[in-house]
């Protein structure tokens, strides 16, 4: 197979992957967790997930930051050495765990409910059965589809998926709460989009 084809082949599953993914109304609670604790009690989210998954966590958090709201990344094994000092009584989680399994996962939700019992977590994941998926306040599920990866191990359609999820949160609290272009500039100080926000020229 050339490599034209098998981009082709690619784009194909992981559009079809992206389309697959169930829409339920745990989108609806999620959105409205993240405005309640972030936007109402003046806490943050709190994003985390370990390998592949904390990428993916990291952007999310990263771009919630950019749009108005607050978010950090937390690494699930830096937690256990203190970084679990982040959290605030009014925080709100997104952990992502491809296969709900994750051990350093599921011993960061131990260690959170243990400093904050009733913080609410909200689930990234591909196995609606798995233990984090169960203890989850709120699960979100990719849709159960293989990874492109030619072994079907490397994490690929799913990674694809979870960064989609994460626009669908972010893009929904950005127009529930009415951020606007003004506020996105006040955020953004360099760079292209920096100066396309203050209404800057394409070209510049």
């Amino acid at each position: 197979m050339d490599i034209q084809t098998s981009m082709r082949d690619i784009l194909a599953a992981e559009s079809n992957a992206v389309a697959a993914i169930p829409v339920t109304d745990a989108y609806d609670k999620a959105v409205e967790a993240i405005i309640e604790h972030v936007h109402r009690r003046g806490g943050k989210l709190v994003t985390s997930g370990m390998g592949k998954a904390g990428q993916i966590a990291m952007n999310i958090a990263t771009t919630f930051s950019s749009t108005g709201t607050p978010a950090v990344n937390l690494h699930p094994s830096e937690a256990q050495h203190g970084d679990l000092g982040v959290l605030q009584p009014n925080d709100i989680m997104l952990l992502i765990s491809n296969s709900g399994k994750t051990g350093e996962i599921i011993q960061l939700v131990e260690l959170v409910h243990n400093l904050y019992p009733g913080m609410p977590l909200i689930v990234i994941t591909g196995n609606p059965e798995s233990e984090l998926a169960s203890i989850a306040d709120i699960a979100l599920c990719t849709a159960p589809v293989p990874e492109v990866c030619p072994l079907g191990l490397t994490p690929t359609t799913s990674t694809t998926m979870m960064t989609v999820i994460g626009d669908v949160l972010v893009v929904n609290v950005m127009r529930l709460t009415g951020f606007t272009r003004e506020q996105y500039a006040l955020r953004h100080h360099g760079g292209y989009l920096g100066n396309k926000s203050r209404g800057g020229s394409d070209a510049e």
